[in-house]
């Protein structure tokens, strides 16, 4: 079973950036960044397949960028222009998720 770590988020002002990293246990052909907010269910926001297909959530399109290093099997988030509503826990896993890691909080907040 894939076990991820995440790590980066904290306190950001309204409009400011922050930079999310990952580490998987394996390479995967895709893996996606999830949030998921106080109350809400959890959310796919970004997802990244071979060939560098990314695809995003309307919420994040323009704003949020996931890439990858294969050979340091990490996923990141670049997440930029951040709002009050991109608080959240945020996840990387698989598409087809089995079990999650602990999550990294990102609070914007001014």
């Amino acid at each position: 079973q894939v076990q991820f770590v995440e790590s980066g988020g904290g306190l950001v002002q309204p409009g400011g950036s922050l930079s999310l990293s990952c580490t998987a246990s394996e390479n995967l052909f895709f893996v996606g960044w999830y949030r998921q907010a106080p109350g809400k269910q959890r959310e796919l926001v970004a997802s990244s397949g071979p060939g560098g297909v990314t695809n995003y959530g309307d919420s994040v399109k323009g704003r949020f960028t996931i890439s990858r290093d294969n050979d340091r099997k990490m996923i990141f988030l670049l997440m930029n222009n951040l709002k009050p509503e991109d608080t959240a826990l945020y996840y990387c896993n698989t598409l087809n998720p089995l079990s999650w890691g602990q999550g990294t909080q990102v609070t914007v907040s001014s």
